[in-house]
């Protein structure tokens, strides 16, 4: 006599539906971005500037544009004590082991005074809360999924990228991939796979949000969606695997190491 088995068939739960990506019109106004506030005690000193946030100190540097922010925030520590709220940029600098983390700092922007003035990001952000907008994907150096900010492109960008070095140009389009921590997204971060075909693999969603800053874990954490998920993206400004295996070389040639992903 046959013994026939009384397990019941395994079901297996049907896959969460992925949600539609929209298409970004041509006069949707979106770039790409990472911007924030960041609180904390700032200090100026012979080695540099930082900003100690939640027991953690974070190096704070400027870039050409945003010089004079940087110096009126200097002045605004001396005139009112090193307890600041600055608005900054993230910036991420991967390496090329998983195993090695990355480390963390802060370009300064400016700073929220004691009267925040008339269309200051601090009418739309908190502390610790940051709008970012870019390339939702895993990148090969983070085990973590990042949002891949580019430069935003412009016709003075691209004069200048034409009248700069292999090395100025590598520089200036460096992209920043922020790490990102989002349980349930509702579409999954890009990552490419070497055993499909180019036209197989796909491409990342360009996301919108705002993210809150954890100094605890040194990433940021998904908050809110600003916009929907969309297919396409706005353009920006990206160096040629060319031009940055030409720096590389040269790096290696001179007995630097690119450290940078």
């Amino acid at each position: 006599m046959t013994k026939t088995s009384s397990a019941k068939p395994i079901v297996k739960p049907k896959p969460k539906p992925r949600q539609e990506l929209i298409e970004l019109p041509s006069d949707s106004g979106a770039i790409f971005q990472a911007v924030g506030i960041l609180p904390g005690d700032v200090a100026f000193e012979e080695q540099g500037a930082s900003i100690t946030v939640e027991g953690k100190q974070y190096r704070l540097f400027y870039s050409r544009e945003h010089r004079n922010a940087f110096e009126a925030l200097k002045l605004n520590v001396k005139a009112n004590g090193s307890s600041q709220r600055v608005i900054v940029y993230p910036y991420v600098r991967h390496f090329p082991k998983k195993e090695q983390p990355y480390q963390l700092a802060f370009q300064v922007v400016g700073f929220i005074g004691k009267t925040p003035i008339e269309g200051c990001i601090s009418r739309e952000l908190q502390d610790f809360e940051f709008r970012i907008a870019g390339l939702w994907q895993f990148i090969p150096v983070c085990p973590t999924p990042c949002i891949t900010v580019l430069k935003n492109f412009s016709s003075e960008r691209v004069t200048l990228i034409k009248e700069a070095t292999v090395e100025e140009k590598v520089r200036f389009m460096k992209a920043s991939h922020i790490p990102l921590l989002w349980s349930n997204p509702p579409v999954r971060p890009f990552r490419f796979n070497p055993k499909l075909e180019k036209e197989q693999q796909g491409s990342s969603a360009f996301v919108q949000i705002t993210a809150s800053f954890l100094p605890d874990q040194d990433t940021f954490e998904f908050k809110a969606l600003r916009c929907l998920p969309a297919s396409n993206s706005p353009k920006g400004l990206k160096a040629g695997k060319k031009d940055k295996a030409e720096v590389l070389a040269k790096s290696k040639a001179t007995g630097g190491k690119s450290k940078r992903s």
